[in-house]
């Protein structure tokens, strides 16, 4: 195993790694390449924005739609489901895994975020960070502007409102708002 591959395991653990590695670095920059090409695609290119989004993501459902402009950091680490919606300015920062469920609905301007770093400003100068995955379960509608925090479990059948910032686990059946976002109702499933 290369230094760089036991640096990319630590990331995918969890664990503090060196972020600025240059092989880190690389692969960002191929990632924004990819996604360079993605969304100066006309929006009628349907086919090859589906090439370039097999290609670049670690899984996806046959059927999605994801809207230019798409962003995130290294691609392969993200999973979506079936029946997958993403409108415009979606941002995934992809350190850690993230996992999204069939039929997953994300308004405009949504960001999922799993890459954390220290608190401390001379051990945040230094390039390192971890990571800690997400995990977005079936039927969950994300309203605009709304940001998911590192390591949050978002279950089955959730809305979350606009605006909403993610910071803590989300049970099924529920509708979440707020900074940081509460339960505000629950949803009986008929």
């Amino acid at each position: 195993m290369t230094e760089f591959e036991k640096e990319w395991a630590k990331m995918l653990n969890g664990e503090i790694y060196k972020a600025t590695d240059s092989e880190f670095l690389g692969l960002l920059a191929v990632t924004r390449d990819t996604l360079w090409e993605f969304n100066h695609l006309r929006p009628s290119e349907i086919a090859r924005q589906k090439e370039i989004i097999r290609g670049l993501l670690g899984s996806c459902g046959k059927n999605f739609t994801i809207n230019q402009p798409f962003r995130c950091d290294y691609g392969c680490n993200i999973h979506i489901g079936e029946d997958f919606f993403a409108n415009f300015n979606l941002t995934i920062l992809d350190e850690a895994k993230v996992e999204i469920g069939d039929h997953a609905f994300i308004g405009p301007n949504v960001s999922i975020f799993t890459a954390c770093h220290p608190l401390d400003a001379a051990q945040r100068n230094t390039g390192v960070e971890w990571a800690e995955p997400v995990s977005i379960g079936d039927n969950v509608w994300i309203g605009g502007c709304a940001t998911i925090l590192p390591g949050v479990k978002i279950g089955d059948n959730v809305v979350i409102g606009a605006g909403s910032v993610v910071t803590k686990d989300v049970p099924s059946d529920v509708v979440v708002a707020g900074n940081p976002a509460r339960i505000v109702k629950y949803i009986q499933q008929k």
